[in-house]
């Protein structure tokens, strides 16, 4: 008669530790896998919020317009301002979209403006504003060093601030800034990414005769007086 015959506790033993090394190898492995899957992801939702940032200032900065404007103090600004002083860079633009027919222009104020680690963008609901017209803000980039641009004027030279020293020169009593330079370079330093540059045309600037001047009413041009909608988006 044949007597079966089981495993010993030695071979248990080595059986359960083979088993162990395993599961602890194929579970390292898995770790990795999905850490490199997260890491992707987190990548690739970077690279869409950078390229929907640059879609929005690529927007926005092509279609830029000579039409100044009149702060909340009623001081006359250019159409565009960098630089020299200021936080970030604001600017006319036209093309603001009206789906909802509100009794207003097509051009919106913009305003690209650092803050601590991220990059906020806001706009107006009006063009000349009142003491209570609050911007809208969004922000754009997170996760930055430093933000900058600079500016390529009529004379193919870049200006650090506009409107620029000689633009003023050349047009003496106007609106400063009411020219516009022929293209934007704006620098992103982030810190997973380190120094994006993006270069953006601007449109040629129209006859400066047929837009409204900061303060006047703008017809299709721009919203001119203070008591416009604020409730319009």
């Amino acid at each position: 008669m044949i007597r079966s015959r089981g495993f010993t506790l030695l071979e248990l033993l080595v059986a359960v530790a083979i088993f162990a090394l395993t599961g602890a190898m194929a579970y390292s492995g898995l770790q990795q896998v999905l850490k490199q899957k997260d890491s992707t992801e987190q990548a690739a939702q970077r690279l869409s919020d950078l390229q929907k940032a640059y879609r929005i200032m690529q927007r926005d900065l092509e279609q830029l317009t000579p039409r100044g404007i009149r702060n909340e103090f009623g001081d006359s600004i250019g159409a565009l301002l960098g630089g020299s002083g200021y936080s970030g860079v604001e600017f006319s633009r036209t093309g603001y979209a009206n789906p909802a027919d509100f009794v207003r222009g097509d051009i919106q104020r913009v305003a690209y403006v650092p803050d601590q680690d991220t990059l906020l963008r806001r706009t107006w609901r009006v063009l000349d504003r009142a003491q209570d017209s609050v911007p809208d803000e969004q922000v754009l980039v997170e996760g930055m060093r430093r933000f900058s641009m600079r500016f390529l004027d009529q004379a193919d030279e870049w200006q650090d601030t506009w409107p620029a020293q000689q633009v003023l020169a050349a047009t003496p009593g106007a609106v400063s800034g009411v020219d516009l330079p022929k293209a934007i370079e704006v620098s992103l330093e982030l810190d997973d990414m380190g120094t994006l540059r993006w270069l953006f045309m601007v449109p040629e600037s129209p006859d400066l005769s047929a837009l409204p001047t900061a303060g006047g009413t703008g017809g299709t041009n721009g919203t001119g007086n203070d008591n416009d909608d604020e409730g319009a988006p």
